[in-house]
């Protein structure tokens, strides 16, 4: 043998020798960074967290990367013969490398053509790189080059430890469909608006298709190159002999027809739930840990979270404060104040603050702009989209092109009028629909649980229950006179009435705050203090003023539901639950939650206050509107709440099955109405318990019907308890102007404390801003005057 034949052969067999050298090391992860065995049997691609309701429907998702995962049986036919006939149609006949398809890669180059041989399973190889490392497709010809080492042999190992159908399924469970949605089930569902199973000829084809750019091919964005990529692969599907002739140019004789759906966290129920579920679970995360040891990440470990919310309430909670707020929402626009920008003058420090928060303020700032263009800007009539009510059932409706200053922006977008609103089952605990705010596109603070606002004449049935437990009737009769307490003196109703007597169930009904302080100085603020905050257990600091008997805590609604929970669940005050369970990926269990209990008053006691808080709603009470104008039928009851100057708006009702509530307002505590006809409890939050509450009624599903009866306790004497007169005229609707206003009470506020209690710090004039779940510092209102005659002190309006 010549010299130069055997050099031949020893580098041949030197550079064999290498290039196994080079796999053994690959393999044994001596260089690189190939995934372990164990991470090859377990692959791990990064899943969105899911929110599930009560009917298994999906809420919504937390998401790096939009991804679902699915069985083979769950996979339909056509997507999978769609994929073996474009893809690969040797699939079943190699091991993980098309040696074939491989060796002809040169000649195919040769001629000037470009030719891949990634098998489905290389494909899977790379896939699983990019999500256990991070990669993501070299471009670089030598990096490429030991990539594709490292896909020949992952592809070996999975083939070797999977079954052909599972590797299928990995594959089609970890693909990119654009629009950052990731998995077979989830492209379903977000361009077909159904579950994998379910896909046709044509549907599996345009997935599929897309798998060779999922935005040239994307039918949404490029409907004709969808569709000719269609057609490519349902032909491709009649030479693999998977459909017929006859078949294929019926499904190709169909257009593209989409029922795109991606769920985005803002749009789709319950949006304000959902942010507020995800603070929650990412915190439950931190605390629970994986069987590597580390927690758990909500954007990435496919969680399922199983929720209390029906879907069809929360729909109806959402549509009754749309409905609503957009009625009243045009009395606010039209006030004058409002109209003209005069309710800011006294105001300028915030219109400051706002601007200076604003996208526009911060980028000119990175530019470098000055203050005199940065005003200029602000100035200056601008194109842009805002928020406007348009439909309380199409919430993407909701804006409007228009052209404002971005000042005037800023004023009209404070002026939009806020809600919260909730609904649970008041025995179980579950929250059945939760309602945070108008838009969660433009307004993105929660009013349930986030928020916490004066309650006004809502806290009044638990002063008239502690004295139903201090050894008072419905039928006691009480003075509707002038009160003293010390030196503070209340010297009529917020509405102006005063005079004579009448009975404690016609008191709670009229809401008269001369008899809810006449109580409070029978009871003691002291004990009626200890008894809101140990008893029954708010959380919110309740002081021990004699003024909390008209309301001045700030509480928030979600907080104000689990107290009234103790009325219609015979005494039980549950705390609101709204996770029954978590899943892993895999759906094994990782905890359950189940509702907190205790009694807080006997089933006697609850009873009588339910009977009294019906009379609210009849003839002659605050919200007899409900069933006068609202047409409202069956056993229910409940309480309106307005605060000073009409700036919070509250109703909480419930009935034998079901508690709800509602607040209105604004953002900032000195933008509200200047009339107590429009800005009353009665007026804006009462409407959205009847609208919601008149859909559920009709709604056969739901089980909760007008004819639902509040249980009466077996011990129950009804000539002490049921029997009673509210001891009102009946015809025209009391109003609740809750806490009153300012020229009700003296100035001084040195004896408005219980004796021995702690006085808060000074008061000022400047306005506070909404915190979430934080006590606000107090207004003094020395612009309003000082009375020429001593009333009773009041803690004034706490403006934000």
């Amino acid at each position: 043998m010549k010299k130069s034949v055997k050099i031949l052969w020893r580098v041949a067999f030197g550079i064999l020798a290498l290039f196994v050298l080079l796999i053994l090391l690959v393999n044994f992860r001596v260089i690189g960074n190939m995934p372990s065995m164990e991470e090859l049997e377990n692959p791990r691609a990064a899943l969105a967290s899911e929110v599930i309701a009560d009917d298994g429907t999906i809420l919504g998702k937390y998401y790096q990367v939009d991804r679902s995962s699915s069985d083979f049986n769950e996979i339909s036919k056509n997507v999978i013969n769609a994929l073996i006939a474009t893809e690969e149609t040797r699939f079943y006949q190699n091991s993980g490398i098309d040696a074939k398809g491989t060796m002809a890669i040169p000649f195919y180059l040769l001629i000037g053509k470009k030719r891949g041989s990634s098998t489905i399973t290389q494909q899977l190889a790379l896939n699983l790189q990019t999500d256990n490392l991070g990669k993501q497709r070299a471009t670089n010809p030598v990096s490429r080059a030991f990539q594709k080492l490292q896909e020949w042999i992952i592809a070996v190992k999975l083939e070797r430890n999977f079954t052909k159908q599972e590797i299928l399924t990995l594959y089609l469970n970890t693909v990119a469909f654009g629009d950052n949605v990731y998995g077979i089930e989830n492209g379903a569902r977000t361009f077909f608006s159904k579950d994998a199973g379910h896909l046709s000829i044509e549907e599996a084809a345009i997935l599929v298709g897309m798998l060779k750019g999922n935005t040239l091919y994307n039918p949404r964005r490029n409907p004709q190159l969808a569709l000719g990529r269609r057609n490519t692969v349902i032909d491709n599907m009649v030479d693999a002999n998977f459909i017929t002739p006859a078949e294929a140019a019926a499904a190709k004789s169909k257009p593209i027809v989409l029922h795109y759906n991606k769920i985005d966290h803002n749009k789709g129920l319950a949006p304000y739930f959902r942010e507020v579920l995800r603070d929650e679970v990412k915190s439950w995360c931190k605390d629970h840990k994986k069987a590597d040891g580390t927690p758990y990440n909500l954007y990435r470990d496919g969680l399922k979270i199983y929720t209390t919310i029906n879907p069809r309430m929360q729909l109806y909670a959402e549509e009754a404060v749309s409905r609503h707020l957009q009625a009243l929402q045009k009395y606010l626009y039209n006030q004058n104040d409002v109209k003209t920008g005069n309710v800011w003058k006294k105001w300028p420090q915030y219109l400051d603050k706002y601007t200076k928060e604003s996208d526009r303020y911060r980028n000119m700032k990175d530019a470098e702009a000055s203050d005199e263009d940065i005003t200029k800007s602000f100035n200056t009539p601008t194109k842009m989209k805002v928020f406007a009510w348009k439909s309380f059932t199409e919430p993407d409706l909701n804006e409007i092109d228009t052209v404002m200053t971005p000042l005037d922006s800023i004023k009209y977008m404070r002026a939009v009028l806020q809600a919260g609103f909730m609904a649970m089952d008041p025995e179980s605990g579950e929250v059945k629909a939760w309602v945070g705010g108008p838009d969660f596109r433009y307004f993105k603070n929660d009013h349930v649980a986030k928020t916490r606002r004066q309650v006004g004449s809502t806290f009044k049935p638990f002063l008239y229950c502690f004295a139903i437990m201090n050894g008072m009737s419905p039928n006691t009769m009480l003075p509707n006179e002038p009160i003293t307490i010390g030196n503070w003196t209340l010297t009529r109703n917020s509405e102006g009435s005063v005079g004579g007597s009448i009975s404690m169930a016609g008191a709670l009904a009229r809401s008269l705050n001369l008899v809810s302080a006449y109580l409070i100085k029978q009871i003691g603020a002291k004990a009626f203090a200890d008894f809101a905050q140990n008893k029954i257990g708010f959380t919110s600091k309740i002081e021990p003023y004699p003024s909390i008997a008209l309301g001045v805590s700030e509480i928030s609604l979600y907080e104000m539901l689990q107290a009234y929970t103790m009325f219609p669940a015979r005494g039980i005050n549950t705390k609101p639950i709204y996770i029954t369970r978590i899943e892993d990926r895999y759906g094994n269990i990782l905890e359950t939650f189940a509702p907190v209990k205790r009694e807080v008053i006997s089933e006697k006691e609850a009873y009588t206050m339910v009977k009294m808080m019906e009379g609210v709603l009849q003839p002659g009470g605050t919200g007899a509107r409900m069933r006068g104008a609202y047409k409202m039928q069956g056993e229910m009851a409940g309480k309106t709440g307005t605060t000073n100057d009409n700036t919070d708006g509250w109703f909480i009702g419930y009935t034998p099955k079901l508690l709800a509530g509602a607040w209105v307002g604004c953002e900032n505590n000195f933008i509200h109405f200047a009339t107590t006809g429009i800005g009353q409890g009665a007026n804006t939050g009462l409407p959205i318990w009847a609208y919601f509450m008149q859909k559920v009624f009709a709604d056969n599903t739901l089980k909760v019907t007008s004819s639902d009866k509040f249980p009466v306790p077996a011990n129950m004497t009804d000539e002490t308890y049921s029997n009673f007169d509210t001891n009102i005229k009946p015809g025209a609707e009391a109003e609740d102007i809750g806490n009153g206003s300012e020229s009700d009470y003296q100035t001084n506020e040195e004896d408005m404390y219980s004796p021995g209690a702690e006085k808060p710090a000074q008061e000022t004039t400047k306005p506070k801003e909404e915190k979430p779940a934080t006590p606000k510092p107090k207004e003094d209102n020395k612009d309003k005057g000082t009375p020429a005659t001593p009333k009773a002190v009041y803690p004034p309006k706490k403006d934000s």
